[in-house]
């Protein structure tokens, strides 16, 4: 059989126009429209596109900043990297890139599979994190896209793969390596390790989204990877809308550790990110900066090891069981509790005791 494996991915404009950026936020409202009572579509639509043009200045002002965002090139190349990486190992696959917001869009990622007549079709959202608006509602639009198109293909989902013990390493080892080449001494008191995760709106948690757990859970292995007893987690929140999201929010956390006599400098690991985008080359590079060095804080940000070679080995283990047809059980994959689809596996799930 051959596989057509989705490459799922959030997705930002490649040129940072106003019409480009305005669209771009839409869907992203409107995507979560959830998060406020409509009593209409038209009137979700209405809003979603208030909140798109109070927003839109000032992310093309960043957009421009930073000279273009480069998260999609880095979802192809990581792609590619996916497809080289499953032909050595002997498989017939196809590997294509659907962003949740921008071109290409998942339609298009299935359409293009469709044309290409594969057999079956891997869901592999590239969200370390499992996260209800991104892992699972990409996988969501994923199904419904194929269903659109009437094709009655078989859809495998892959949920949840922080637990890969290669990615920790990955992550792990990237930090190591970026103190080391500073001459960063994480276990100095005078030092404090800061994760920086994406944030979500708490209505994700309330109704059951373990996001937060995973955030904890990662940064504690990765801790004490690095041999690091302590260290500050907070969360990169866009509160577009007046809703609770997760906290702390890492601009007030970084305050809160600049009214410190001991700390001096901080160094971010952006823990939830697998690409470079504008929430870290924006809000972590300028924003985050800005403020911690008007607090007298020295400031470090760790690069995302979005081209570590390694990473192509992740992605085909998490893979390989749905296009080698054997048991995804034997990679310590099970049914995915985040999700409703029957068809969604995960590394995060309990182990049911018999």
């Amino acid at each position: 059989m051959s596989t057509g494996v989705v490459l799922l991915n959030f997705g930002e404009p490649s040129e940072p126009t106003r019409e480009n950026v305005v669209a771009y936020l839409e869907r992203i409202f409107l995507n979560n429209a959830s998060l406020e009572e409509a009593d209409t579509e038209e009137e979700a639509r209405e809003r979603a596109r208030q909140l798109a043009e109070r927003r839109a200045p000032g992310l093309i002002e960043e957009y421009e900043e930073i000279g273009g965002s480069p998260l999609n090139p880095q979802a192809e190349a990581q792609a590619d990297a996916l497809a080289d990486e499953l032909d050595a190992r002997g498989y017939d696959v196809e590997t294509y890139v659907g962003m949740q917001f921008t071109e290409p869009f998942i339609g298009d990622a299935v359409e293009a599979a469709r044309e290409d007549g594969v057999d079956q079709l891997v869901g592999l959202p590239v969200y370390p994190l499992c996260g209800a608006s991104t892992t699972v509602a990409a996988l969501e639009e994923l199904k419904e896209e194929t269903a659109e198109r009437d094709w009655d293909v078989p859809v495998a989902e892959i949920t949840g793969w922080h637990r890969h013990p290669l990615y920790n390493e990955i992550r792990a080892e990237n930090v190591r390596r970026f103190t080391e080449a500073h001459g960063l001494d994480l276990t100095d008191e005078n030092t404090e390790l800061v994760y920086s995760a994406h944030g979500t709106p708490r209505h994700y948690l309330d109704e059951g989204s373990r996001y937060d757990t995973y955030v904890e859970e990662f940064c504690e292995v990765v801790g004490r990877k690095l041999g690091v007893e302590s260290y500050s987690l907070g969360y990169q929140n866009h509160e577009n809308r007046d809703i609770p999201w997760t906290e702390p929010d890492v601009e007030e956390l970084v305050e809160e550790i600049g009214e410190s006599d001991d700390i001096e400098r901080i160094v971010v690991e952006p823990i939830s990110f697998m690409h470079e985008q504008s929430e870290t080359l924006s809000e972590l590079d300028d924003e985050l900066r800005e403020e911690a060095e008007e607090l007298g804080l020295d400031f470090y940000r760790v690069p995302v090891p979005h081209d570590d070679d390694r990473f192509r080995d992740v992605l085909g283990d998490l893979v390989e069981p749905f296009v080698g047809d054997f048991d995804p059980g034997y990679y310590q994959f099970r049914q995915c509790q985040c999700s409703d689809s029957p068809d969604a596996m995960c590394l995060n799930a309990p182990v049911e005791r018999i």
